[in-house]
């Protein structure tokens, strides 16, 4: 009869419990779920979402002149009665360009990338020191509007068509006949227009 080896109790009692203490295999946690990749439109989503926070939102221009050549009069007609706050009324407002122009202006796109609340700031500084200087050549003088015309091609953008540079041919006492460009971009969409800006070439 072949010799069977005893077992020391002490190591069969080890041998259960190290049986009884292995359960079932936890279940493996689930992966995270995949992250969007980071790309310059996500990122101009997030500063537009941001820019636009506390804005009412807008679907079309508030304001604004039936054509381009009504605005062109009511402009001249506010500067030479320095009414500054109808200058102001013709452009866009923050709500009008964080809703209606900056999703589709090429500025926001490559190769430019410019966030809102940087090319907002451009706009307006450049319509700031514009607007002071037409006002400060030609305000309160008895101006007599001639005449409109717009250079190069329209740009279509969205909803947006923009136009610019423009001239303006004026009439300024005594018989002073005279062709500049004393604003910005224009804007039309839904048939209403509006100034982009007032930047002009005045110094």
């Amino acid at each position: 009869m072949p010799f069977a080896p005893r077992r020391s109790p002490l190591l069969c009692l080890l041998l259960v419990a190290a049986c009884q203490d292995r359960g079932p295999s936890p279940a493996a946690a689930p992966p995270p779920p995949p992250q969007a990749p980071y790309t310059s439109d996500s990122a101009r989503q997030a500063e537009l979402a941001a820019f636009r926070a506390g804005l009412p939102p807008v679907r079309e221009l508030e304001g604004g002149e039936p054509s381009r050549e009504a605005l062109v009069r009511r402009f001249v007609a506010a500067l030479g009665a320095q009414d500054t706050a109808a200058l102001r009324r013709l452009q866009l407002s923050r709500a009008e360009f964080a809703w209606l122009y900056y999703p589709t202006t090429p500025q926001a796109l490559p190769p430019y990338d410019l966030d809102p609340g940087t090319l907002w700031f451009t706009l307006q500084a450049q319509g700031s020191k514009g607007l002071a200087n037409a006002l400060g050549r030609l305000g309160g003088k008895a101006i007599q509007f001639v005449a409109e015309r717009c250079e190069g091609s329209a740009s279509r953008e969205g909803e947006n068509t923009v136009y610019g540079p423009c001239l303006v041919r004026i009439v300024t006492p005594p018989s002073d006949t005279s062709e500049g460009r004393l604003f910005g971009l224009v804007l039309e969409r839904g048939g209403r227009w509006k100034f982009v800006t007032l930047s002009n070439e005045l110094d």
